[in-house]
């Protein structure tokens, strides 16, 4: 109860200080538009429909990619850990790829699939598979060797030590790459559908690059106020149950 009055008053903050500095005139209306002219655009979209059509068609894409990325990373970030030669090979490619920008998957996946679904797609798994990846690598490899020669001693091997002992030892870097992933994939969707128009397939990414193109900054600023809304609704739902099974789990759960 406490810590939500704390976040209450900290946002409630933010906007005042928002209201105060429009009130105050330092910035024009059109750069910096009032609170009430961002949510009386939200009520507006939300009651034509445009603004749940754009956040459905957003939240099918990002989830279809991510769950591609995930179930592409997790067994390549498996194999990455148990072989030197994957490790060397795709391992360094991941690190490398990790690094470039969401935005720079854009012009390739228009020239390989052209304006459409596949395009998006393959910039979101982009987006997730090398974060996975990554994670599960350092997790497996960050394990107290004790583990598997604890498992080795009661006859644990092959297939049944990875599964049954590897990967749920390594759960939090897991879960922890995952959220991660999650993370780049909404930057890298955004990046595509900015800069990739579907008809009929508007996305929140769309609304943005329209309201910059009309100059609405009560359109732009509500468009990112809601992906932002989006993605804490995601990190509350998905992955905060994960994270708190396993701190009660390892008994590094706090009460505080």
């Amino acid at each position: 109860m406490k810590r939500s009055l704390v976040a209450l008053f900290f946002f409630a903050s933010l906007i005042g200080a928002w209201q105060a500095v429009v009130a105050a005139g330092i910035y024009s209306p059109v750069l910096v538009p009032p609170p009430a002219s961002v949510a009386e655009y939200i009520l507006r979209a939300l009651a034509d429909g445009s603004l749940l059509h754009a956040a459905s068609v957003t939240c099918q894409r990002l989830l279809l990619g991510y769950l591609i990325g995930c179930g592409l990373g997790l067994p390549l970030g498996l194999a990455a850990a148990r072989s030197r030669s994957v490790s060397d090979t795709v391992g360094v490619l991941a690190l490398g790829l990790q690094t470039l920008p969401s935005v720079c998957w854009v012009p390739l996946s228009l020239l390989w699939f052209g304006p459409n679904e596949g395009s998006m797609l393959f910039v979101v798994i982009m987006g997730t598979l090398w974060s996975v990846l990554i994670a599960v690598d350092s997790g497996v490899k960050n394990l107290p060797p004790i583990y598997t020669r604890a498992a080795r001693t009661m006859g644990s091997t092959g297939l049944h030590t990875l599964v049954r002992v590897i990967l749920p030892a390594s759960l939090p870097y897991v879960v922890s790459g995952m959220k991660q992933g999650w993370a780049f994939a909404w930057r890298s969707l955004m990046a595509a559908e900015i800069y990739v128009t579907i008809l009929g397939r508007e996305g929140l990414g769309h609304l943005l690059h329209f309201g910059r193109e009309l100059s609405a900054m009560d359109q732009v600023i509500g468009i990112m106020l809601v992906i932002v809304l989006i993605g804490l609704l995601a990190d509350k739902l998905l992955f905060s149950p994960w994270e708190t099974f396993l701190h009660r789990r390892w008994g590094t759960d706090r009460h505080d």
